[in-house]
Parts: structure tokens; sequence; C-alpha cells
């Protein structure tokens, strides 16, 4: 290929993705620095990977980095193609079936995927605050609006569970648009309320049904959402030696001198015991981008590369919480992150 028609071929690309714009936004114009949207979990790590990216490539802008929830983030990206939109979304949870066919029907098609790491769902209280050894049970016996369809009526740990101390039941939490509060249902309220063999034929009697009462929140005080921001989360529970949080991992591990983890199933939230899976809430971190966007949005190849340089055992993210993932699951990741092929939406929920 000449010089003349690389150069060519970028302007056309660069037409086009202007062009496109974005649903619903503002269809002109231009960006010179890559935005992401997304994760409030996944936000710290993209946040040290961009300081890492502007500092390893002279003259490149800042990426912006918001934090909207993975729910949000997804929305967002998956809105329309062009420089109104995000280039990257990152996310506590696999995309959605239903999320990748609205990426599509948008003009959103070329979209890869890659597992940068783990996290892990952390229970915590304040040091010398309310202790309790959690399982899944019980925290959906707790926490459930209508606990394997019944009436909730639980006002203390100890209604749920004799061993609990008998204090009441107050845990700060994540939101209906955050990732954390998916996995949280997925790993713990759903494992929990399968317990019960009433509730396991449920599921495959009236699969809505089953969601409904296995997934559901109690909305009586008892649970509070505290938002996107999971350091308020953090801020909350400090302030109440009886309040429990919950939270990613690493804003446990950010603030262990001033909070201790709330075991599950006898298995402390650890980066060892995440990383082998053997804490039953750990789970999978992910980061879309668009391929469309590469080579026309200025540094957004480098800065996914930039990815692949920060997320392996002892490497800059380690250093703030961030589990690696298995050395095949990297190497996947490495080759995905760096020119990977855009997702056909199989294996996708």
């Amino acid at each position: 290929m000449t010089k003349f028609t690389t150069i060519a071929l970028t302007a056309i690309s660069t037409l086009a993705l202007a062009a496109c714009g974005g649903a619903g936004g503002d269809a002109g114009g231009s960006r010179d620095s890559i935005r992401a949207v997304g994760s409030s979990t996944v936000y710290p790590f993209a946040k040290k990977v961009a300081e890492d990216f502007v500092a390893a490539n002279a003259g490149m802008k800042s990426p912006l980095i918001e934090s909207t929830g993975t729910g949000g983030g997804i929305k967002l990206f998956c809105a329309g193609m062009g420089p109104s939109t995000p280039d990257i979304v990152n996310a506590s949870r696999r995309m959605k079936a239903s999320e990748f066919e609205d990426c599509k029907k948008n003009g959103v098609t070329d979209v890869v995927e890659v597992q940068v790491g783990l996290d892990g769902i952390a229970f915590a209280s304040t040091k010398g605050g309310i202790m309790m050894n959690l399982t899944p049970e019980i925290v959906y016996k707790a926490l459930a609006a209508k606990p394997f369809g019944k009436d909730q009526t639980a006002k203390t740990w100890r209604d749920v569970d004799p061993s609990l101390p008998a204090e009441p039941i107050l845990v700060y939490g994540p939101p209906s648009t955050s990732g954390t509060r998916d996995a949280l249902k997925e790993l713990i309220l759903t494992k929990g309320c399968e317990s019960d063999p009433a509730m396991k034929a449920l599921k495959d009697s009236n699969k809505d049904q089953f969601e409904q009462v296995c997934t559901e929140v109690r909305s009586d005080g008892a649970y509070v959402d505290q938002g996107e921001q999971d350091n308020l989360i953090v801020q909350k529970i400090e302030g109440n030696p009886k309040a429990v949080g919950v939270f990613g991992f690493s804003y446990l591990e950010e603030n262990i001198q001033k909070l201790q983890d709330l075991p599950m199933n006898g298995v402390e939230a650890t980066y060892d015991n995440i990383s082998n899976f053997t804490y039953p809430g750990a789970r999978p971190l992910y980061v879309y981008y668009k391929k469309q966007h590469v080579g026309v949005i200025p540094g957004l190849g480098e800065y996914m590369a930039q990815w692949a340089k920060s997320w392996g055992k002892g490497g800059p993210l380690s250093k703030i919480g961030f589990v690696a993932a298995p050395d095949d699951v990297q190497a996947a990741a490495t080759q995905a992150a760096t020119g990977g092929t855009a997702m056909t939406g199989e294996g996708l929920k």
C-alpha cells in the first residue's frame, strides 16, 4: 500500500466517522482525545492506565474516563458511532445479548471485547464494627424484597440467622445500573435463593418470576442504594459501625487500614482467593472498544496496548487492588487489546 493510499484511507475513515455522529448527539465535529465511560469498579484502573498512557506517549492528550455505571455506560457506548459517542466502555460484567443487539442496530458493529482481569464483590464493615461470617443464603434472606416468595420480616441480622448479631440490617450498596449490582444478583443473591429446592424448580417453570423473587432487593431502608461512587459507600460504613458495605475488592484493599472484610462461606476476599475463584464473589472485568474508532480517535490503539502492559501480576494495576487473570486469559486479552477480532455476540446471555 502506498503512502498516498494510506493517507487517503485515513482521511476517508475520519470523514465517515464524523458523519456517523452519535444517536441523539451532535453528528459533527471531531475529538482529539479518548473518551471512556462505564463501571465505577473499573474506573480507578482505567484512570491509572490513562496516566501511564500519557506518560508513555508524549503529546497525547489525557483520556476522559467517566464513572457512569456499567449499564449506563454500555447504553452510551452503543448509542452510535462518531466523536459524540464514547470509544470505550468499562464493564464489571459481560455485555448482555440485548445490549449487543442495540449496538448493532445503531451501527456499532465492530466491538472488541477484552477481559482485562478479575475483581471480587467484597462485603465489609469499619474496623471494630459489626463482624459476621456470611453466606449467599444469609445475604439473600437479609436483602431480598420477598425471600423465597414470602414477605420480608427480618429487621436484624439475628432474625436471618441465630448465629449473627442482633443488630439492624443496614447495607450500603450499588444501584441497579451498576455492574457490581448485577454481579451481586448473579453470584450471591441467586445462589442464596437457589438454596431452596422450590426456587430451583421455579427457575425451570417461570424464569421471570424466578428472576424477580431471587434478585429484587428490598426497598424499606435496609438496603441503601448509594449511587455509582463506591468511595461514598466506604465513607458511609466508616461512620457507622453497624453498617455493611458492598463494593469492588479494590476499594476494600485500598481502605484496609480502616475497613474489615466479612468472609463469604468462610473465605476472605483476598487477591489469591479471587484469582483462583475460591472466593464466591470473584468475577471478571471487561473493557469494550470500537474497532472503527482505532486510527481515527488519536491514541485509542496505544491506550488499549497500555492496558495489556498493565494487567499482569506484579504490574502497575496490581498495586492498586487489581487481580490478574490466569495466563491463558491474559494472552487472549493481549491479542484482543492490540488488534482483536470484533465480537459476534456468540455466548452472550
